[in-house]
């Protein structure tokens, strides 16, 4: 750590100059080595110091290990006149970092995080990017925070002009480090303190130059290694850029100690630009009245109590439900009346090593409320149901005619049975009309049986266009029913490319499958074909034989037989020509139904492909966001 000029606070001289005139300035670190180097020398039989020098030296310097001890690496760090085993500030250096480390590793923030990272990326398309801005710099700060030890605890100490807190941050210091005085505003630039030697990767973070950063007065307090502390410019200084670099440095610390005063504890800038805005922060926040020793008699405990009240207004006091709350207290930071009990908060903040955790969680707590509106509607379940699937099928087949097209299907079935089946004589009559499916004379009969209703299909899924995209519209609405703004907008645009041209497909689709399959011509309508043309041959030799009878060609008195002959024919062909149709029927409803459920599968199967199938990925896409949002927000 470079250190500040020796002027700065006051205080000159060596350690030995500092133990006989009971003076305290900060150290560097210089000191402790070279104390380190002359005891080496010492025990090697090397001639060093008197010895009273080299203890005095010792003693200074025994709150900083050398860089690069074995201290540093969990080994013995010895420090004259302090016994073997005594290392920087009571304990194993690196300890506290480590824990910080692993409990960031092992909590509930690095879930969180990836949840939130995973949102953003899968969210880039569908928001805007001035929406996600808060969520990408949440993850910048957390990414920065995690280069350096969580066993640091940034704290910066905040409030107005002559609110005291320069004086309670040299008070927590312990050495006149920062100017105090009545000259507003008092502090032009921020300071920062260390109680360890590791934190110059944090203040270059910071934005705070060596110039200004300080260590602790001798004799160091253990209870504080690791605390990093800033003393902020006056955030209602009237000096250019003094609010900025408070606000700028209020969104990096990992916790705020808000210094206000009996004057301006109610001041509405600090309250409505700082602290109701903070709320979320209360966690890591303390709210200090100080310069209490102004107050007379009970003054000091009623302006406590409405500061209490302010502060719930506010949403920074304990939860209704025991939400932990900002830590409230009164002191003096000239008489150092509560100063202690600050001290021991800051303490037990610092060597739990998760108030930067607990900074970052709400930070992501607070992007989470802003993005709520983004990924989570109110108005019940999401997606599309079962029934709306159904209709959507239903609309585009009544679009594409295939009913009408099954029931002409099932007349031109009974109109081929009645012509496969009929009495010769009436087929003569109908030869202009159409062939027998799958007949002998023509091998285009069953696409002409088909064509003329792929036809009528094809017709009126033109004219019946306007039911189409109205059909496509019903399932936007539906599907986009319950959703946010965004994924409701990209929902409806899935559906509206997806039926461009939906109904030119439908068309191509029911075209395809009406040429592709032949009906099958049933074997009885051959075996009912050759009764007919066997009554047919009946007939003419009963004609014959008649004809003969009265010509007197043939004679004999069985003319009668050759009569009856005509008129069994007569009356078994056009029998078997109406039990024929009547057989029919069932066939024909039935091919009538075939050539419907092909045609509404064809028409679905479309619509499936170019409207549902990019929705319901639209959907899908929500459900997977959703499911981040939901762990990204804590599981609420």
């Amino acid at each position: 750590m470079v250190p500040a000029p020796e002027d700065h606070d006051g205080n000159e001289g060596g350690g030995g100059d500092r133990a006989a005139a009971g003076r305290h300035t900060w150290d560097d670190g210089l000191i402790a080595r070279r104390a380190h180097r002359w005891a080496g020398g010492r025990a090697a039989g090397r001639p060093g110091r008197p010895a009273r020098a080299v203890d005095a030296v010792g003693a200074v310097g025994a709150g900083r290990p050398e860089e690069g001890a074995p201290g540093l690496s969990g080994g013995p760090a010895d420090f004259p006149g302090e016994g073997t085993g005594r290392r920087a500030f009571g304990g194993p250096p690196y300890a506290v970092y480590e824990a910080g480390a692993r409990s960031f590793a092992t909590g509930t923030l690095r879930p969180r995080l990836e949840a939130l990272r995973q949102l953003v990326g899968l969210s880039r398309s569908r928001l805007e990017g001035r929406t996600l801005a808060g969520a990408a710099r949440v993850l910048d700060e957390a990414d920065a925070r995690a280069r350096h030890p969580y066993g640091h605890t940034v704290v910066a100490v905040a409030g107005a002009t002559g609110s005291g807190k320069s004086t309670l941050f040299n008070a927590l210091a312990g050495a006149p480090l920062s100017e105090a005085g009545i000259r507003r505003p008092t502090t032009a630039t921020p300071l920062a303190c260390a109680w360890t030697d590791h934190a110059d990767g944090l203040l270059d973070r910071l934005g705070i130059p060596a110039v200004d950063r300080r260590n602790p007065g001798y004799p160091y307090d253990p209870a504080l290694r690791g605390l990093v502390l800033l003393d902020l410019p006056d955030h209602d200084s009237a000096a250019p850029g003094h609010r900025e670099r408070v606000d700028r440095l209020l969104g990096l610390v990992d916790a705020v100690v808000w210094v206000v005063d009996p004057e301006k504890y109610a001041d509405a800038v600090l309250h409505e630009r700082y602290l109701r805005p903070l709320a979320g922060y209360a966690e890591v926040t303390f709210v200090v009245l100080n310069q209490v020793d102004r107050l007379p008699g009970e003054a000091a405990d009623q302006v406590l109590d409405d500061l209490r009240r302010l502060l719930d207004e506010d949403g920074l006091a304990l939860g209704e439900h025991g939400e932990p709350g900002a830590a409230v207290l009164a002191l003096s930071a000239l008489t150092g009346e509560g100063v202690g009990e600050l001290r021991e908060m800051l303490g037990r903040l610092t060597t739990e090593c998760g108030a930067a955790e607990r900074r970052l969680s709400a930070d992501v707590d607070g992007t989470m409320t802003r993005l709520r509106p983004q990924y989570v509607a109110d108005a019940g379940p999401v997606g599309l149901t079962g029934r709306a699937r159904a209709e959507f099928e239903d609309r585009l087949a009544e679009a594409a005619g295939a009913a009408a097209a099954g029931r002409a299907a099932e007349r031109a079935w009974l109109r081929d049975a009645e012509w496969a089946c009929g009495t010769p004589w009436g087929r003569l009559r109908g030869r202009a009309g159409r062939a027998p499916a799958g007949g002998p004379r023509d091998s285009g009969a069953a696409e002409r049986t088909e064509i003329p209703g792929a036809r009528a299909v094809a017709a009126e899924a033109v004219t019946a266009r306007p039911a189409v995209e109205e059909a496509v519209r019903t399932l936007a609405d539906e599907a986009a029913t319950g959703l946010p703004g965004p994924w409701a907008q990209a929902v409806r645009e899935a559906a509206g490319w997806g039926g461009t041209g939906l109904a030119e497909g439908i068309d191509e689709a029911v075209a395809a499958v009406a040429a592709d399959r032949r009906p099958v011509r049933p074997v009885w309508w051959s075996m009912v074909a050759v009764v007919q043309m066997t009554v047919l041959v009946v007939q003419v030799v009963g004609v014959l034989w008649l004809l003969g009878a009265v010509a007197g060609v043939f004679g004999g008195p069985r003319w009668w037989m050759a009569a009856l002959l005509v008129a069994g024919g007569a009356a078994v062909g056009p029998a078997l020509a109406w039990g024929s149709r009547v057989a029919a029927r069932g066939p024909a409803r039935r091919h009538g139904q075939s050539v419907e459920d092909r045609l509404r599968e064809a028409a679905a199967g479309c619509g499936r492909r170019r409207v549902l199938a990019p929705v319901e990925a639209e959907l899908a896409r929500y459900g997977e966001v959703r499911a981040q949002y939901v762990v990204a927000a804590g599981g609420a």
